[in-house]
């Protein structure tokens, strides 16, 4: 298997009239927004290749929809190690991308970790690779980019591809990744609330910027959930799916 991310086109997008101004009342609009799949945009199903069991985050079209209301490029940025388990195949990866836009709309770019955890790519996140091979797809700086997740490794690697980070906490968001983002990132109590947050029209309540969104009691933790595709946590919270 090759060390590089695979990386997708999502399906073309139906034209709603010409961009809006690349302006907010926060300031310049980000370049691109990227999402993290599981317990983002998708509830976390353990190496699911299976499309009929997608299922939407709480808001995760409405805010999708904003960002594309803004004209702004979307993509999605996913470990997958379930492929390099023998969990998964490619194809089943795909037909789960094809649910998801079915369920949300389309997304421009797909970038993907095929790797395990001890296979040494670059593009597994918490690494830098999957953001940098999306953001060069859609011909953007990594620097004027977001992304949206739900765990640590999802900031850690925006934050070392130089990109902007916004957490979303679940119940297998862990303390320590919550006081991550009090300290190099932004935390929203919903995925609504990231975006709203991002294109600088949030409520007052939705977001807490360098603060605490409401946690979860430990107890209603998940138990060994590695990190952005299933059974996502193994060892430790910065190494995704």
């Amino acid at each position: 298997m090759s060390d590089r991310p695979w990386l997708f086109e999502g399906r073309p997008r139906v034209s709603e009239g010409p961009a809006p101004p690349a302006r907010s009342p926060a300031g310049s609009l980000p370049a691109a927004v990227l999402f993290d799949r599981d317990g983002t945009l998708v509830v976390d199903v353990p190496y699911n290749g299976d499309p009929a069991r997608v299922e939407p985050m709480p808001t995760a079209r409405e805010a999708v929809d904003a960002v594309r209301a803004a004209g702004i490029p979307v993509g999605v940025v996913s470990n997958q190690s379930g492929v390099a388990r023998g969990l998964l195949t490619r194809p089943q990866v795909e037909a789960v991308q094809r649910r998801v836009e079915e369920l949300l709309g389309p997304f421009d770019v797909w970038a993907v970790c095929p790797h395990g955890p001890d296979d040494g790519c670059g593009c597994r996140k918490p690494a830098p690779g999957l953001v940098l091979a999306a953001c060069a797809r859609l011909g953007v700086d990594p620097a004027r980019s977001v992304v949206i997740g739900d765990i640590g490794a999802d900031l850690t690697a925006a934050r070392a591809a130089g990109a902007r980070a916004v957490l979303v906490p679940t119940p297998v968001t862990r303390p320590e990744e919550t006081a991550l983002a009090d300290e190099t990132a932004e935390t929203a109590v919903d995925l609504l609330g990231a975006v709203q947050l991002v294109l600088g029209t949030r409520p007052a309540d939705a977001v807490a910027r360098h603060g605490r969104a409401p946690r979860t009691p430990a107890a209603a933790r998940t138990p060994g959930h590695e990190a952005n595709g299933s059974c996502r946590r193994t060892t430790r919270t910065a190494a995704p799916s």
